[in-house]
């Protein structure tokens, strides 16, 4: 594990400094597997939160490059019988105002009217954005903790006080609390000779910002789980100029008027009926895309489904009181499982329960320290270069 440099404070600067999101994105994954070794390198094989942070970050790239995610989209969508089904109500309606398209020129119009890739430009900024808040906070302090105390021999509590006492109080978005806790159980763990206890003080901190972190994205995960929605009049508009390319500008005065006159029940009762369906369907996609993740060695959980995976032995019976408490307060089926899957991964309580559970299910997975990217990749992220190599 020695053959690394831990990342200091100004190389986390310089990251978080880039404008290329695609870029940054890759190199904050890079960091957090350098930062979760550092750790490592004193408490051994048991995960830290840079350690997940490295797989999520490096999920949250596929969002970021968008990776055909609209092409994919139309695909699916237009095979859905329920989407035909309005098209050709769709079709009728549109009959009526003097308009004769068949299903499949209906069908694209409607995708070129909702503008996915619109939608999906707005999904990939906000996970960038989330991205970048969450880097630019917490991979700062960790890299702070490593200069100030990593390199501690003995237990010195005016080192972690001191380092502490930079953090904000308060409770999250705002305040900082959760990351002193934090701090403080990892450099508890570093002199914990107790296998277990130590194991149990590094979930404990995990979860602690776990918590903080999840608290902060509320805003930008949100953003990005609606990124796929679009006005229904907006919608409505854009589809009834794409049909009339001969109107030109006149287009929307033709659909006002016929509006004023309601001229557009008919075409507007059957649109909706497809404006539902493109917007459900999309917004199953961007929310499929954003609640997977992929763990080594082959590990790919949906984030919407319980976890299939135990607790390993190690972390079944649970003794440390901090931990007990905080999970007591997460955790609605503490020691189990069950009812993990989060069903709305904008909703914080089902959000952080998944992860409470997924974080101790994989606290002593070794194989999550693997590099995330090829040596080849790695040499040109290095260089600030994009690899040419399939992310």
């Amino acid at each position: 594990m020695s053959n690394f440099a831990i990342p200091t404070i100004i190389e986390v600067e310089r990251i978080a400094a880039l404008s290329d999101p695609v870029l940054r994105n890759l190199q904050i994954t890079q960091c957090y597997h350098e930062l979760a070794l550092g750790l490592a390198e004193r408490t051994g094989w048991t995960v830290n939160w840079c350690t997940f942070a490295t797989w999520a970050s490096k999920q949250a790239g596929q969002t970021i490059r968008r990776e055909d995610l609209a092409r994919l989209l139309q695909a699916e969508f237009s095979s859905q019988p329920a989407a035909f089904e309005a098209a050709q109500r769709l079709k009728a309606a549109a009959q009526h105002l003097g308009v004769q398209l068949g299903i499949d020129e209906i069908l694209t119009l409607l995708w070129k009217s909702y503008n996915p890739e619109a939608a999906l430009e707005r999904s990939s900024a906000a996970v960038a954005q989330g991205n970048l808040k969450v880097f630019t906070e917490i991979a700062h302090e960790f890299a702070r903790f490593y200069a100030d105390c990593l390199s501690d021999t003995v237990y010195n509590d005016d080192h972690i006080t001191g380092f502490c006492q930079r953090l904000r109080p308060g409770e999250p978005p705002d305040g900082q609390r959760y990351l002193r806790q934090a701090f403080l159980h990892y450099y508890q763990a570093l002199f914990e000779i107790e296998e277990k206890s130590r194991i149990e003080l590094m979930l404990l901190a995990n979860l602690e910002i776990g918590y903080h972190e999840q608290t902060r994205l509320q805003p930008e995960i949100n953003q990005a789980l609606q990124s796929a929605i679009i006005p229904p009049q907006e919608f409505t508009r854009n589809l009834f100029r794409a049909m009339q390319p001969r109107a030109g500008y006149l287009a929307d005065l033709l659909w006002l008027l016929l509006r004023l006159f309601g001229r557009l029940v008919e075409f507007e009762g059957a649109l909706a009926n497809l404006v539902d369906e493109a917007r459900r369907h999309a917004h199953r996609l961007v929310t499929e895309t954003m609640m997977t993740i992929e763990l080594p060695p082959g590990i790919r959980l949906r984030l919407g489904e319980d976890l299939k995976a135990g607790f390993p032995p190690v972390l079944q019976q649970l003794k440390n009181p901090e931990l007990l408490a905080l999970l007591q307060q997460i955790d609605p089926t503490l020691d189990s499982t069950r009812a993990s899957g989060a069903v709305y991964w904008g909703d914080l309580p089902d959000r952080l329960h998944f992860i409470a559970d997924m974080f101790r299910c994989y606290q002593v997975t070794r194989e999550l320290f693997d590099p995330p990217f090829t040596p080849s990749q790695t040499a040109d992220l290095k260089q600030n270069r994009l690899p040419i190599d399939n992310l």
